[in-house]
């Protein structure tokens, strides 16, 4: 049973705070909103955190406070699981946080219904799944382990006109505070997992990550993918961005994508067939990769050892250890973006919990807490200088989606 309460009135709050303390205990889990005024000014010290208390004093029962009625909905629906109870307790507006519920928990049961066996959540928090570590909620979470399941949930919710993205790892990728209105799809597990060899070629499924690449490559003697190690993100976000490293890029070793076409039907396309450019693939942003094919030449073990230590090497020297999503900007024609914002004064430059980082100036690190409006004035900051000193107009390289606030 899990029970999300309004106290009503600042005075009945006071006054009662004991007794509702003892009554929740019945609960498994509570969450408490700020209080329903009912027309009473705020008492000093009283407070939806005066409820949490009374409840830790009482028992056992794990009592959270929620400091947005607007926003409960998505803290309350994360934790959920089958079989579980949900009650919407108060004399206020709270009801309004269990219809929102209820809407998307219909979405999610019908998606069920059709995809049996597939993982959903909701409210899934986009900071999780993005390595800088900032970014508020996807409404609908799902994380399909084959090819027809994704297919299946890309086709239920387009047809009901909901929006889809598809995340990886979440590199190169910031999520708005607000988070993401519509449904992520994050094929992690099963064959987008996979990573397999044949002869002089590695098909990988777009949840493997370009590290794991390199590293079943040098133990098949496979030389040409030492680049990789130094890659962050996994195959699916490396196709659609043809990221590289090291003067290498995706698409110099893609043999075929296999792909989910905007008609619905898996398709494989050889690489003649796909136009690449740098960070831009305009196949891939109509199209959802599923897998895709790179060849590489036999080697010894030995060279490829070395090669991969020196792109980690090159990685950690260069590169900062804090939470960061990669490289923020394209680089100009002119000059190397991390080059041009140590030149105008950025390094170390701080706007919240968000820092341009010291070792790299393309980067910027979340030194614990940032959110994205931190990272987002930060960019506006570093764009906005070098159009005014130096006639430069930068270009993100960053994927920046979402909401600036939560409005679902």
């Amino acid at each position: 049973m899990i029970v999300l309460f309004q106290p009503h009135r600042f005075s009945r709050t006071q006054k009662l705070a004991d007794d509702f303390g003892k009554a929740l205990q019945l609960a498994d889990l509570v969450f408490v909103a700020p209080i329903y005024a009912a027309s009473e000014d705020p008492i000093d010290g009283v407070s939806g955190q005066t409820i949490v208390d009374a409840v830790h004093t009482h028992g056992d029962t794990p009592a959270l406070l929620i400091d947005d009625l607007a926003k409960a909905h998505h803290v309350v629906g994360n934790v959920i699981e089958a079989g579980d109870l949900i009650l919407t307790l108060g004399a206020g507006n709270v009801h309004e946080a269990g219809n929102k519920l209820i809407h998307d928990l219909k979405v999610i049961e019908e998606l069920a219904s059709e995809c049996g066996g597939i993982s959903m959540k909701l409210y899934e928090l986009m900071s999780r799944h993005t390595t800088i570590r900032v970014g508020g909620p996807a409404q609908y979470w799902i994380e399909p382990e084959d090819f027809e399941q994704f297919r299946k949930s890309v086709r239920f919710f387009k047809a009901r006109g909901i929006p889809v993205r598809i995340v990886g790892r979440g590199s190169n990728l910031l999520i708005r505070d607000g988070g993401i209105r519509g449904a992520v799809i994050h094929p992690k597990g099963g064959r987008f997992g996979e990573v397999k060899v044949h002869g002089e070629m590695i098909t990988a499924g777009v949840g493997a990550r370009f590290k794991k690449l390199s590293s079943v490559a040098r133990d098949h003697h496979l030389e040409g993918f030492e680049w990789m190690e130094g890659i962050p993100g996994n195959v699916g976000g490396g196709l659609r961005m043809n990221a590289g490293a090291m003067g290498v890029e995706t698409f110099d070793q893609v043999v075929s994508v296999t792909f989910l076409d905007e008609d619905g039907e898996v398709r494989t396309r050889n690489r003649e067939e796909i136009e690449s450019f740098y960070r831009n693939v305009p196949e891939l942003n109509q199209n959802y990769a599923l897998e895709a094919t790179f060849l590489g030449s036999k080697g010894e073990i030995e060279d490829i050892q070395k090669r991969l230590d020196e792109s980690r090497h090159h990685r950690i020297t260069t590169q900062p250890k804090a939470a960061s999503a990669g490289c923020i900007f394209k680089n100009p024609s002119s000059v190397g973006a991390g080059k041009l914002i140590d030149e105008m004064g950025f390094k170390t430059t701080r706007t919240g919990k968000a820092e341009v980082s010291p070792e790299h100036g393309n980067f910027i690190v979340n030194r614990g807490g940032a959110s994205a409006e931190d990272v987002l004035a930060l960019i506006e900051q570093i764009k906005e200088q070098a159009l005014k000193t130096r006639e430069i107009a930068l270009e993100t390289e960053v994927q920046i989606l979402g909401e600036d606030d939560s409005l679902f």
